[in-house]
C-alpha cells in the first residue's frame, strides 16, 4: 500500500489540510532558525570558482610584448610581484612577464617589474586567503620604462590601455606596478574615464586581491605607434575625456574672413628653432595666425589649446604627440631632422596621423637647415653618411642627431610647405 493511501485512510480531509499547513510553517521556522544561527559565519565563507571555467590564454610571440589572459580563481599577493592562479587541471607551473610594451628595449626593460604568474594544483582551500575579493577584472601593466616621455606614455600604455580596457565600460580595475604619481595625476581624466575604480598601487600594499579575471601586460604592435585598430574612436574618447569642441578643422572653402590657427611646436634644449621668430613672420605673412608654445602644461590645457588649432607644427619630438587633439582634417607638419631618420619620423608620427583622419607634410631638412654643421667637418660622417653612424648603436646615432642637433629653418624653402598646409584647408 503506498504512503498517499495510507495518509488518506488514516486523517479526514480537514485534518490532512490542517497537517500540511503545520508541516509547511514548522520548515519556515527551521529555515529560519539555521539562518539565524550561522549567518555570523556566512560573511567569512570563500566561495571559490568552477576549475572548468580556469583558462589561461599567454601570448609571447611578439617582439614588443608579452600578455596573459586568465579567467578563474586569481590571487594577487601584495608588494610580491606574484600572481597565483588555481586549476585542478593544470600542472604545477610558473612563468614571468614584465608588463610594459617594450620588450627587448633593455634600457626600457630594466625599471619594470617582472611579475611571476604561479600554476597551483591544489585545492582552492590551501592556496592564500583572499584580503579583498573585487567581483571585477583586473588589468596589470607597468608605468616604468619610458612613460615619462609623452611619446612613449601613449604609444606603450596610453593607447594599449584603452584597447584593453574600453569593452568593459568601466568596470574594471588597474592594477600599477612601478606607480608614479606624477604620471597618475597627467593623465587622471582618461584613467578615471576608463575604470570607475581607484588604482591598486600593488607595489605598496600587503593585501591578497583576489578577481574573477586578469589580463597581464599590454598588447602592443610590432613594427607600429600611436596605434590601436579603432584609432578614430580613441581620438573621439580622447575629445569626450577633455570635453574638447572641436571635431573637425576650419574649411577655408566656407570660411573667407576667419584666418587658420597654426601652432608651433618650440623646444628649449634640443631641436629647437633657432630663427623662431622668422618662422612665425613667413607663417603669418601665409595667411595664419600663429601661436608658439613648449608642450609643458598640464594635459587639460594643452588638448585645449591642440584642439583649438587646424595646423601643428614642431621638430620630430615628443611633442607632436599632442596630434592626438588635433581635430579631424587638420594638418600636421613634421620637420625630419638631419640624419636619415625617414623610417623613424614616419613610424612615430606619419602613418598615425594619417590614420587619426588627419592631413600630413613632412619637411625634411638640409644639411644646412642642420646645426651640426657647426660642430663638425663637412666632410665628417655625421655629415655624409648618417647610415655609418645608424650602425653604430641607437644610443650612438640618438646621442647625435637628436641630443645635439637644432634646426635653422631655410624660409624660402619652407614656405611650399606653409602654402601646401593651406591648401589642405580647403
Amino acid at each position: 500500500m503506498k504512503y498517499e493511501e495510507i495518509f488518506a485512510r488514516s486523517f479526514s480531509q480537514p485534518d490532512q489540510k490542517r497537517f500540511k499547513l503545520g508541516a509547511l510553517v514548522a520548515c519556515f521556522v527551521v529555515v529560519w532558525c539555521m539562518c539565524t544561527v550561522f549567518r555570523p559565519y556566512l560573511d567569512t565563507l570563500t566561495v571559490y570558482p568552477e576549475v572548468e571555467k580556469t583558462t589561461i590564454v599567454c601570448d609571447t610571440s611578439k617582439r614588443r610584448c608579452d600578455t596573459c589572459k586568465i579567467k578563474g580563481d586569481v590571487r594577487i599577493k601584495g608588494n610580491s610581484s606574484t600572481i597565483f592562479v588555481f586549476s585542478s587541471h593544470i600542472t604545477n607551473a610558473s612563468m614571468t612577464i614584465k608588463p610594459y610594451a617594450r620588450k627587448g628595449d633593455e634600457s626600457a626593460m630594466k625599471s619594470v617589474t617582472s611579475f611571476t604568474i604561479k600554476l597551483i594544483q591544489e585545492e582552492p582551500e590551501t592556496m592564500l586567503t583572499c584580503t579583498k575579493t573585487h567581483n571585477v577584472p583586473a588589468i596589470v601593466f607597468s608605468v616604468g620604462g619610458y612613460a615619462g616621455n609623452n611619446f612613449h606614455a601613449f604609444s606603450d600604455i596610453i593607447i594599449p590601455l584603452y584597447a584593453a580596457s574600453h569593452e568593459f565600460n568601466g568596470e574594471v580595475k588597474f592594477v600599477v606596478t612601478n606607480s608614479r604619481s606624477s604620471w597618475t595625476s597627467k593623465f587622471r581624466e582618461l584613467l578615471d574615464k576608463l575604470s570607475r575604480y581607484e588604482i591598486i598601487d600593488i607595489d605598496h600594499e600587503n593585501e591578497v586581491n583576489c578577481f574573477p579575471s586578469v589580463i597581464v601586460g599590454l598588447g602592443k604592435e610590432d613594427t607600429k605607434e600611436l596605434y590601436t585598430e579603432s584609432v578614430k574612436d580613441f581620438t573621439m574618447f580622447l575629445r569626450s575625456s577633455y570635453s574638447l569642441e572641436r571635431s573637425t578643422a576650419i574649411n577655408l572653402t566656407n570660411s573667407l574672413t576667419k584666418k587658420p590657427l597654426l601652432l608651433i611646436v618650440s623646444r628649449s634644449k634640443t631641436r629647437a628653432f633657432t630663427n623662431i621668430k622668422e618662422v612665425v613672420h613667413a607663417a603669418q605673412e601665409s595667411g595664419f595666425e600663429v601661436v608658439v608654445t613648449e608642450m609643458n602644461m598640464n594635459l587639460t590645457r594643452v588638448s585645449r589649446l591642440v584642439n583649438s588649432c587646424d595646423v601643428m607644427m614642431g621638430v620630430h619630438g615628443a611633442g607632436l604627440t599632442n596630434m592626438v587633439f588635433l581635430p579631424e582634417n587638420s594638418v600636421l607638419i613634421q620637420v625630419v631632422p638631419w640624419g636619415k631618420m625617414d623610417w623613424l619620423a614616419n613610424t612615430c608620427f606619419g602613418e598615425p596621423s594619417k590614420a587619426m583622419g588627419l592631413k600630413y607634410l613632412e619637411y625634411k631638412i638640409s644639411q644646412g637647415e642642420s646645426t651640426l654643421i657647426d660642430q663638425y667637418p663637412l666632410n665628417h660622417q655625421v655629415l655624409v653618411d648618417p647610415f655609418s653612424i645608424q650602425r653604430k648603436g641607437w644610443g650612438v646615432y640618438k646621442s647625435i642627431y637628436l641630443d645635439k642637433q637644432n634646426v635653422t629653418l631655410n624660409i624660402t624653402s619652407f614656405q611650399e610647405t606653409l602654402s601646401k598646409a593651406l591648401e589642405h584647408l580647403h
